[in-house]
């Protein structure tokens, strides 16, 4: 969601704030023993996988939101806000920006509009490093398909430790109330029919496409008692979701050249049995299928900042990463 109640993201700074410092306080946590603060991160330009540093330059990317408005760009603000109070630092973890598609992904077919990395890379990084863990594995040397379904759903492809592609927010399977991939001649008339400003029309596509925009609800518990009930027009919805999530993770295959060791299903919408016995069915003959009901993320934020704290991973820096585009670039 781009907004709350109309007012941009960070404006919710204070109110936000206040209840972090509520439940710390019930917690009996106190700022002066933070090693720490962690948050997620937000739409920032493209970046490697790993923890960076809260810093002046990565505020000032998540307050102008040059990528663009969303929840998370207030992870990092909040972060540092408490992090400053405990004389600490804050760290982002494998924002939704991480970039480490090969080449071949990036063309898009036009190059007026070029593909640019954006999915849940947090949860999807951590699941697939956990299923490497479980299975005594470097996680580098594994092809993993992992597919997180959330409000928005994310299909990666993942070899020797990167996620070489995936689908974007304006691409692949529609979610709860995300239209995903849509077809471009009818959208194109929908944008020039005068029926709506740039911000209706794209409020439409994220927010109030997918599941919500067909059947009025971002509920998928209330779907499937309407699908339990009878309701042939929810369990066509339903169903077509998780048809196309099962093209999306097959497309991924594609892209690992059909040598996959595992899928991993993970997002809160793993949680739904009905969705996995679908994609179970579509998907079995690619590669064996891993459960990992919820998201991994608070975990994942913390498990970033030991590596951090501990020597093991050296903190990346905003800046440093800008100043090396730019000197590749020239």
């Amino acid at each position: 969601m781009a907004q709350f109640h109309g007012r941009p993201v960070l404006s919710q700074h204070d109110y936000r704030a206040e209840k972090i410092r509520s439940e710390l306080e019930k917690a009996s946590y106190h700022v002066d023993g933070f090693d720490a603060v962690a948050g997620r991160g937000g739409l920032l330009p493209p970046v490697p996988s790993g923890t960076f540093l809260v810093d002046d330059a990565m505020l000032e990317e998540l307050r102008l939101a040059r990528q663009g408005e969303h929840a998370s760009n207030l992870g990092g603000v909040l972060a540092h806000s408490f992090a400053d109070a405990a004389g600490v630092n804050a760290y982002v973890v494998d924002p939704v920006s991480v970039d480490e598609w090969q080449d071949l992904a990036r063309v898009s077919g036009s190059p007026l509009v070029p593909r640019t990395p954006m999915c849940h890379a947090l949860n999807t990084k951590a699941v697939a490093k956990r299923f490497a863990r479980e299975e005594h594995r470097e996680y580098a040397s594994l092809r993993l398909i992992v597919v997180h379904m959330g409000s928005g759903n994310s299909v990666s492809a993942h070899e020797d430790g990167r996620m070489i592609d995936n689908n974007t927010g304006e691409e692949g399977p529609f979610g709860v109330d995300r239209s995903g991939a849509l077809p471009m001649r009818p959208l194109i008339g929908v944008c020039f029919s005068g029926a709506y400003t740039q911000q209706q029309a794209e409020e439409l596509v994220f927010g109030g496409g997918g599941v919500f925009g067909y059947l009025g609800t971002r509920d998928l518990i209330e779907v499937e008692r309407r699908i339990d009930a009878g309701d042939e027009k929810c369990s066509l919805i339903f169903n077509a979701m998780v048809y196309q999530i099962a093209k999306e993770a097959g497309a991924m295959a594609v892209v690992l050249r059909g040598k996959v060791d595992a899928i991993l299903l993970t997002g809160g919408m793993a949680r739904s049995e009905k969705i996995v016995a679908q994609l179970i069915e579509y998907l079995r003959w690619v590669a064996p299928i891993r459960v990992y009901p919820g998201e991994d993320e608070l975990q994942s934020l913390a498990e970033g900042v030991f590596r951090v704290l501990s020597g093991e991973e050296q903190a990346k820096r905003l800046q440093r990463q800008s100043q090396e585009r730019s000197a590749a670039a020239n």
